[in-house]
């Protein structure tokens, strides 16, 4: 008889469960919409021309095969520091999984410090202020806000999310009247053959994949998510649908109003695409709106982050003092602490969003494949575990989904690595990122306490 594993982390969690399928989605949604859109539109656009459209086309496509992977395993384990908890359950290997925890853990403090920085420059733009120092309190203020409570972060990440998801609805009737008067398919290159048009639209997807990360940190809420087993994965696929729209609105709507070499010159494109379609008032209103679009991206990832550091601690690989729960607010105190301190640390290390972006889809691309690879040898798995959510498409117990989004993944790596690819990451940020992972190999061995077993189980 196949062992039955049980999660009783529902019953187990020290965490508050306040967070229903509403919160879940919004939460998503605004962690998806960041600030990706708002600062990578130009960029994209010097790549694939007017077809970016279809950049984000492909890149949901990429991002779904994983999102459906993500739905299974956080219906089968609801834990936070949910990569862990899917590698330690179909490898058995703790030290596996921690690396991978460990670089997904990276990719999120470090992107925190960026879009913290990105926040410094939008408020210098419009006030002036010293970016560095700026995105410093930014950090500090939003752990505050986290150590509040999960409550209290989703009423900020509602608000945030209505803001900045009202600011792209605006970009799209702004430009309305727009729509028709290019070419959706021109790239820069000139190109009219579907292979040789395939390769800038491809490598403006590998950048603009950026925008579509976040949905993955849902899978770290369940332990606040109120039915998580349900309510996790039906707003992981409702949050890709939403985020998915706006941007092939938005990237269409973009370069009806502003050339796309225009916009890839531009520091602030969707800015500069409401200037031009609703006059220079509007170019201010969508900086602030890009406030309220880093902050509340910074506050997702130091949550995500902190929740991470508290899982693998509940999980024994890191000192027990990063489990320990405030009383009062029912929030992971050190962890949080010493999510802000690292991403403070890290933001000396910010200097240009594209290598950034590059940098942590090297590491998600990585965390990706190992959660896909952890979905099909579940499946295989001589335990009988029970899903609230299963993955379509599948081939008896093989998920087509999961062995799509391992090879997707193994195929995005080289674009973000090749020295010869316009995208690729130059050497110095390559051997940094290296040199980062590589510290994991030590801390998981000075930092590990008693480890639970693979599989709880009766």
């Amino acid at each position: 008889m196949p062992q039955k594993a049980i999660d009783d982390t529902e019953s187990k969690t020290k965490l508050n469960k306040t967070i229903g399928l509403k919160d879940a989605t919004i939460y998503g949604v605004g962690v998806i919409l960041g600030a990706g859109i708002y600062a990578l539109l130009g960029e994209a656009s010097g790549i694939a021309g007017n077809a970016t459209w279809i950049s984000f086309v492909i890149g949901a496509i990429i991002a779904a095969f994983t999102v459906f992977s993500y739905a299974e395993l956080s219906s089968i384990f609801p834990r936070a520091a949910a990569e862990f908890v899917y590698v330690k359950n179909s490898t058995k290997s703790f030290f596996l999984a921690f690396i991978v925890e460990y670089i997904v853990f990276l990719s999120l403090i470090f992107s925190a410090a960026a879009v913290a920085f990105g926040f410094g420059g939008y408020l210098n733009s419009l006030i002036g202020v010293n970016i560095l120092y700026t995105a410093a309190v930014a950090i500090i203020l939003l752990s505050v806000l986290n150590f509040k409570g999960i409550k209290e972060s989703a009423r900020f990440n509602i608000i945030s999310t209505v803001v900045e998801a009202g600011g792209l609805v605006l970009i799209i009737i702004l430009g309305l009247s727009f729509v028709g008067s290019v070419d959706y398919f021109a790239v820069p290159n000139g190109a009219t053959d579907l292979g040789e048009l395939f390769i800038p639209i491809f490598g403006a997807t590998v950048l603009v994949f950026f925008a579509y990360q976040g949905f993955e940190e849902l899978a770290n809420l369940t332990e606040e998510t109120k039915d998580a087993k349900k309510n996790i994965p039906k707003a992981m696929l409702l949050a890709l649908g939403i985020t998915t729209i706006l941007y092939i609105l938005v990237s269409i709507v973009a370069v009806s109003v502003v050339n796309y070499a225009e916009l890839a010159e531009s520091s602030a494109p969707l800015a500069t695409v409401a200037e031009k379609a609703g006059g220079p008032g509007m170019g201010s209103l969508l900086g602030v709106i890009a406030l309220f679009a880093t902050a509340n991206t910074v506050l997702v990832l130091l949550i995500a982050a902190s929740r991470m550091l508290y899982g693998m601690a509940s999980q024994g690989v890191l000192p027990k003092i990063f489990s320990e729960v405030h009383e009062k607010t029912k929030t992971p105190i050190f962890s949080i602490v010493f999510s802000a301190i690292a991403a403070i640390i890290f933001l000396i290390f910010v200097n240009d969003l594209s290598d950034l972006a590059m940098l942590t889809n090297m590491a998600i691309f990585l965390s990706f494949f190992s959660v896909n690879a952890s979905l099909i040898l579940i499946r295989f798995s001589k335990t009988k575990y029970e899903a609230g959510f299963r993955a379509p498409f599948n081939i008896g117990k093989l998920p087509i989904t999961a062995v799509l989004g391992c090879l997707s993944s193994l195929i995005m790596l080289p674009q973000l690595l090749a020295p010869m690819n316009v995208l690729g990451i130059e050497l110095p940020i390559i051997l940094f990122g290296g040199m980062i992972m590589i510290l994991g190999i030590p801390i998981y061995y000075f930092g590990k306490t008693k480890q639970t077993s693979p599989i709880s189980a009766k």
